[in-house]
């Protein structure tokens, strides 16, 4: 028996599995909170599972859904196993569970395709050296020019605000 085993710190997981059933047993998997009793988990957060028969993909195919839709590198596959795919497949991430672990064991129906993970976001990168990008690199104004600055947004900001109250005065009196 297989099990489902997911730890509360788990993210960026994919598990794909077969589903080893009549259509009409598969298509009620789409029902919300189906795939959560059929797991036997309270709740599961459906934006992050999917229930579907592979002909639905078409051209784009089960390996074009993983690398493609869901971002998993293509070395974590193999193209052909998943082109020869045919039925019903269940698609979990770990964002499904909440944060909570889990040890399930898995329903006879079953059958694990394979766990993938999305691949991250790289975060390196090297140095910008243009002068722009130097702290403190804009021109920096005379003390005069900054008060006349300020000056132009007070009384700005005045004239907004009293033809506002004029405007309001004369609504009310007419």
């Amino acid at each position: 028996m297989t099990r489902l085993d997911v730890s509360a710190t788990e993210h960026g997981v994919i598990r794909l599995y077969s589903l080893d059933m009549r259509p009409e047993e598969a298509r009620f998997l789409q029902e919300p909170g189906a795939v959560a009793q059929f797991l036997g988990v309270e709740t599961l957060d459906m934006d992050h599972v999917e229930v579907f028969p592979v002909a639905d993909l078409e051209e784009l195919g089960l390996d074009g859904y993983l690398a493609e839709g869901l971002g998993v590198p293509e070395d974590q596959f193999d193209r052909a196993a998943l082109r020869a795919r045919t039925g019903w497949v269940l698609m979990l991430r770990s964002r499904a569970f909440g944060g909570r672990a889990l040890d399930l064991p898995l329903p006879a129906v079953m059958t694990l395709i394979g766990t993938y993970r999305e691949a991250g976001t790289d975060w390196s990168g090297t140095l910008i050296k243009t002068a722009s990008a130097l702290p403190h690199s804009a021109p920096r104004l005379s003390p005069r020019e900054a008060r006349r600055k300020a000056r132009n947004i007070g009384f700005t900001m005045f004239a907004i605000i009293m033809s506002l109250i004029i405007a309001g005065l004369a609504w009310l009196i007419l």
